[in-house]
């Protein structure tokens, strides 16, 4: 009963790393996407009159140089081509002061995911200059919560402009304008897509190099953008940086009927599993990336091969089934078997710990909660969301707002949730959103175009075998294939939050941008 509880759940009520949305699927699931959406030839964005635009001066150091900015914070305003507001969308750009040729100096455009989060996570967790203080395992440090210079930002690299779509952060659709025409993906790519088209015209940046980079949800923004900016806009970028990616929801909502999940979670499984010094000496002795390689190859040859056979497989096969699962999961043997070998991922976080009163958790399973008590196959909360990151980013940013940028809004700022309702999925009644169509089709018609994909070992929500797994079906010709980069990292969904990634994340940051500008 509470494994179709679940999957119930995340049919109605999808959520990456934050946020309610409608459904991701319909209960038939099909393969293709939807055609990607059309641009909206009647609205147009305009700043208007609007006075909350603040300009302030900053400078951060980064690998030993000073680099001197003007950070921009406020609105720009959509509107229809007859001048009616349509909303305001919130943002803070980042553009370094004398950058010489501005068609040599590229820009970003970031955005969180959710749907239903502010850009706060990678605005101020690992790109700008700012960056939220936490311990090095990524731990929250004791309230009043701070943040520094960011040292490992990407400003170096690049100019940067943090989006929060409407619903999150301060972004609001016009009083007497219904939200819920924000909240789709069409809809979201659209609105996120004029904002884009908005600030290069304002900011004079059609000539520089352009990337796109997004996480959770936002990597599924990301990619759907990378094919509309093309079509729309005639928009073409440098680079899509997708960080703990979701590209096909298929390949993360467990149900029953749908056996993917099962398989492709095995790996960040035996990770979590490893961690916690759960699995046999000899597993337990092999180092992680010795084991993830092993554990990958498990559920891609002896795992998967099993659940296609469904009932008809032979005993002694579920039996060895069992054994090997339990293996590499950690979990008894009795408890796989009940399972019917399909460990969903409440089942896994509540298990694991079981016996020591302890919970996993869902964004970075390196940390762990207590429940009310041991007993259900689900937790009361995730320990790495509500217990870690929440209360430090939220406090940190609205700090740094009113300190530094010299911005103040009474509005209540969203930063995970609560400016979203239901999202709305039409675009792909009866099937799965996936999206990695659109971006071959984005990769075929621009084959300059650069993929850098990132993932943490101890995601359970975005989990980095599931990313891995589209991306080598999407149907691409060598020469494309040559153009995506994946980049692993011993963390979690917020890969950043663990210091020894921030820092890799950088040096890997650094090779990635040169390689995706003009004169490579």
């Amino acid at each position: 009963m509470m494994k179709k509880l679940f999957a119930l759940i995340l049919v109605l009520g999808v959520n990456f790393a934050f946020g309610q949305t409608k459904p991701a699927v319909s209960p038939a699931a099909g393969g293709a996407p939807a055609a990607a959406p059309a641009p909206m030839p009647e609205m147009r964005a305009g700043r208007g009159d609007n006075p909350d635009v603040v300009k302030t001066k900053g400078s951060v150091t980064i690998n030993g140089k000073v680099i001197n900015y003007t950070a921009t914070t406020g609105y720009l305003q959509l509107k229809t081509e007859e001048g009616k507001p349509r909303a305001n969308i919130f943002y803070v750009s980042y553009t370094k002061d004398n950058p010489g040729d501005i068609n040599k100096r590229p820009v970003t455009y970031a955005f969180n995911g959710g749907p239903g989060s502010a850009t706060v996570w990678l605005h101020m967790g690992v790109i700008g200059p700012k960056r939220i203080v936490m311990s090095d395992k990524g731990g929250v440090l004791q309230p009043p919560y701070s943040y520094t210079n960011n040292e490992y930002s990407w400003l170096d690299n690049s100019d940067l402009v943090f989006i929060d779509p409407v619903g999150t952060g301060f972004s609001r659709a016009i009083n007497g304008v219904d939200k819920s025409e924000f909240q789709g993906y069409n809809e979201d790519i659209q609105s996120v897509g004029e904002f884009i088209r908005l600030w290069t015209v304002e900011n004079k940046r059609w000539g520089s190099p352009k990337f796109l980079a997004g996480e959770s949800y936002g990597t599924t923004r990301a990619a759907g953008l990378s094919n509309y900016l093309q079509s729309a806009f005639k928009m073409y970028t440098n680079g899509v940086i997708l960080i703990s990616a979701v590209l096909n929801f298929q390949t993360i909502l467990f149900g029953i009927g749908n056996d993917l999940p099962y398989s492709l979670y095995v790996p960040s499984y035996a990770a979590t599993a490893w961690y916690y010094k759960k699995l046999a000496p000899d597993l337990q002795a092999k180092d992680i990336k010795t084991l993830i390689a092993e554990a990958e190859s498990f559920a891609l040859n002896e795992y998967t091969p099993a659940l296609m056979k469904g009932d008809k497989l032979a005993p002694a096969e579920f039996n060895a089934m069992v054994t090997k699962l339990s293996r590499y999961t950690g979990l008894s043997e009795k408890f796989v078997r009940q399972a019917n070998l399909r460990i969903d991922l409440p089942y896994f976080n509540k298990e694991l710990l079981r016996s020591e009163g302890l919970t996993v958790g869902r964004l970075d399973s390196r940390f762990t909660g207590r429940d009310y008590d041991d007993t259900g196959s689900s937790t009361d909360f995730d320990p790495s969301n509500t217990g870690t990151i929440s209360g430090p980013y939220t406090a940190g940013v609205m700090s740094y707002f009113g300190k530094e940028l010299n911005y103040n809004n009474n509005l209540v700022y969203y930063t995970l949730g609560g400016g979203v309702g239901r999202w709305n999925y039409s675009n792909v009644q009866n099937k799965y959103l996936n999206v990695a169509e659109y971006m071959r089709q984005a990769m075929a018609q621009n084959p300059y175009l650069k993929i850098w994909v990132l993932g943490g070992y101890y995601d359970f929500a975005c989990p980095y075998f599931a990313s891995l797994y589209v991306l080598r079906h999407m149907g691409l010709r060598p020469e494309q294939q040559a153009n995506i980069k994946f980049t692993y990292y011993e963390s979690g969904h917020m890969i950043y939050i663990n210091m020894p990634s921030l820092m890799q994340m950088k040096k890997d940051a650094d090779e990635f941008y040169p390689s995706a500008l003009p004169n490579n």
